[in-house]
């Protein structure tokens, strides 16, 4: 026959168990981090956080254009595209992008599986200037998305660190 042991009694041995092996797990990362004695970059290099000399810290966003329209309307054309990339696109980021075509799939608000012809749209501009980007951004989201009645431009933004 098994004693019988409280509810708080197994709930107190779990618990001690969980710290020790925490106790454990600590004491282990240290050690290996005294044990890892390479200069700092090469640490950094391996971990993948390693930041070149030679860049700067920018932005780098990346704008999701699709071509498809609803109620029967036709695409958006590649050209009616590049006309919206030379007027209202090149103005505001003059210093330069890139443009790639794809094809994308998504869910609109009915509940519909879309795929489309689509654009991709990757700025880069130094991080001191997001502020002000980002309002270009939104203008060109919301015109894209008005002038063809779309649901929405996709955006992505993430830091990294660039050089031209």
């Amino acid at each position: 026959m098994t004693p019988h042991v409280s509810r708080r009694t197994r709930l107190a041995v779990l618990l001690a168990a969980l710290l020790c092996a925490a106790g454990a797990s600590t004491a282990f990362a240290t050690t290996l981090q005294e044990r890892d004695a390479r200069p700092a970059a090469a640490r950094a290099e391996a971990s993948g956080t390693y930041q070149s000399p030679h860049t700067e810290p920018y932005v780098r966003t990346q704008l999701f254009f699709g071509t498809g329209r609803h109620g029967g309307e036709p695409p958006i054309t590649e050209e009616q595209f590049m006309d919206f990339l030379d007027e209202y696109v090149t103005p505001r980021f003059p210093d330069g992008l890139t443009l790639q075509e794809g094809y994308g799939q998504w869910r609109d608000r009915t509940g519909s599986i879309n795929g489309e012809r689509s654009y991709e749209l990757i700025l880069l501009y130094p991080r001191e200037q997001a502020e002000a980007r980002d309002a270009d951004i939104e203008y060109l989201r919301d015109r894209y998305t008005g002038m063809y009645e779309l649901e929405s431009v996709g955006r992505v933004d993430e830091q990294v660190r660039a050089d031209f």
